[in-house]
């Protein structure tokens, strides 16, 4: 697995995404009060917090799937996402699921053969989607995500619905995927070990805003039962704790 990158040499790094001064409301709701948040090539930010606090929708803004009410969003590069569930189209074979628009071209095939084999499916390019295990399917978003090669890769929630032994080994993918290609990533999840496995920087919402960051400057393959990761687990719990007060 990578080594932890120094945290002066992620701060040099380029921004890859920016949010300033945004808000994002419907009607007399408020989803984001004016948020301030950024991220830079090869770094890994998790956002997390109760439900209903904007997280999904920072995201989704960050995606281009939502427009802000007020302020200024700037992302550079591609940008590509992996949802809660794989958004499969099940009339596809699994290549053509990892392609899409691209699968006219002259070279399709190897092009998806590739993305797949960085996600451990190559024998599965020609299956139906229907054939494939919740992790496989899983796998294959990732593998549609990475095809873009992004600048920006964005994961909502994309393990919740996994067991916890498949959710291991796809955390581990990604991690991989992200030492390879040193992509900026943003993952939504409401799992603290899952923030803490994956992230540099943890970010909490709380009520539409961010309350509280913490950099994670542990190396990696983290060690969930180390005092150095429970310690930090204790801090962000009770971070939690005020942030739903």
């Amino acid at each position: 697995m990578s080594e932890l990158v120094h945290p002066v040499e992620q701060e040099a790094a380029p921004v890859v995404a920016s949010l300033s001064r945004v808000a994002k409301r419907y009607g007399d709701h408020t989803v984001l009060d004016y948020v301030d948040f950024t991220v830079r090539k090869g770094e890994v930010v998790a956002l997390v917090g109760p439900s209903g606090t904007g997280k999904t929708t920072l995201l989704r803004l960050l995606a281009g799937l939502e427009s802000a009410t007020g302020g200024r969003t700037e992302v550079s590069g591609n940008t590509s996402v992996v949802f809660q569930e794989p958004r499969l189209i099940h009339a596809l074979r699994v290549w053509k699921n990892v392609l899409l628009d691209d699968a006219d071209k002259p070279d399709a095939q190897a092009l998806a053969r590739a993305a797949l084999h960085d996600v451990g499916l190559e024998d599965k390019l020609a299956s139906w989607p229907v054939s494939l295990s919740g992790g496989q399917a899983q796998r294959v978003a990732v593998a549609r995500a990475l095809y873009r090669r992004p600048d920006l890769m964005l994961l909502d929630e994309p393990f919740s619905a996994l067991d916890a032994f498949t959710r291991r080994s796809i955390q581990s993918l990604v991690l991989k995927l992200w030492a390879r290609y040193r992509f900026g990533l943003v993952i939504v999840t409401h799992d603290l070990d899952e923030a803490l496995i994956l992230a540099d920087r943890i970010v909490i919402l709380s009520k539409g805003s961010i309350c509280h960051e913490t950099r994670v400057d542990l190396p990696r393959e983290r060690d969930v039962t180390s005092p150095e990761f429970n310690a930090l687990k204790r801090e962000l719990l009770g971070q939690f704790s005020l942030s739903v007060a």
